[in-house]
């Protein structure tokens, strides 16, 4: 076989492993969505239901009625929100660190990052809520929040890191010959040039502290206190039965605020997400 149709056939099997795996990543979407859109009845029937040939908005208008959904879904904007900002900020400043100054530990530093993402989260569970009990932060949006950004850190750190050695310190030294100061050199040449790597770890931290739901179980007990992940499991004891279309409602509401920030940003976090496996 010619060098030429053996790149053709690698090529059509590439395309079909390609196809396999869109399909199999938005098949599970797409099942929501169409679930969401269909009783109950039909959910459990033996026939499966490709599409919502059933149609009704009963599941939507049930989960929207349910007095829990706005106050879950301020406290996770709360909790997501402060996670975002803070973890970005912390993980700016210590990938700037670590990658532009030399310091007395800072290869442990380092390395002490890489060992922290290898410990499972639930491990701590005890240790955390103990620690929060003694503060009096459970039931708060803060004690959640520091719980989160203490998760994302070491990755927002590592990635960060990355983007910050892919850009030569000498562009910041050609700026400031020109005539900019230390400080303006880095806002108007380093920094857009991170904006890549800031909205690929953003992405992370959000996702993340959106869809977190075993810390957020054992730290906000409180029904006022829920996070959606949280208001989602509460919803199902109180109808007392698994109605599974009702589920897929709730869930499809929960995933559009992630549907739409990805939306905004996946141009950016593509290339971000790629620069950042290369230089990392």
């Amino acid at each position: 076989m010619t060098a030429r149709p053996r790149s053709a056939v690698s090529r059509v099997f590439l395309n079909i492993a390609a196809i396999v795996v869109i399909v199999a990543s938005l098949f599970p979407v797409y099942w929501m969505v169409n679930s969401s859109f269909l009783p109950n009845s039909a959910l459990q029937s033996t026939a499966p239901h490709w599409w919502p040939d059933e149609f009704t908005l009963k599941n939507y208008q049930a989960a929207f009625g349910d007095d829990g959904l706005v106050t879950s879904l301020l406290n996770s904007m709360a909790v997501t929100g402060l996670t975002l900002v803070a973890a970005l900020v912390f993980a700016f400043l210590a990938a700037i660190a670590v990658s532009r100054y030399r310091f007395r530990s800072r290869t442990s530093f380092i390395i002490a990052i890489l060992v922290i993402q290898m410990i499972p989260a639930e491990a701590m569970i005890v240790s955390v809520f103990r620690l929060l009990d003694g503060w009096y932060l459970l039931n708060t949006i803060i004690g959640l929040s520091f719980v989160y950004i203490a998760l994302v850190l070491p990755f927002t750190i590592w990635t960060l890191r990355g983007f910050v050695n892919g850009v030569p310190a000498d562009l910041e030294e050609a700026a400031m010959i020109d005539g900019c100061s230390r400080t303006g050199a880095f806002w108007r040449i380093t920094f857009p040039l991170l904006a890549p790597g800031l909205i690929a770890t953003g992405v992370f931290a959000f996702i993340q502290a959106w869809n977190e739901f075993v810390f957020a179980l054992v730290i906000m007990t409180r029904p006022e206190s829920m996070t959606l992940p949280i208001w989602l499991r509460a919803f199902v004891q109180a109808t007392k039965a698994t109605d599974w279309a009702l589920i897929m409602a709730a869930s499809t509401i929960m995933a559009v605020p992630v549907i739409v920030f990805f939306l905004i940003v996946q141009h950016r976090m593509t290339s971000g997400l790629v620069s950042g496996a290369v230089k990392g």
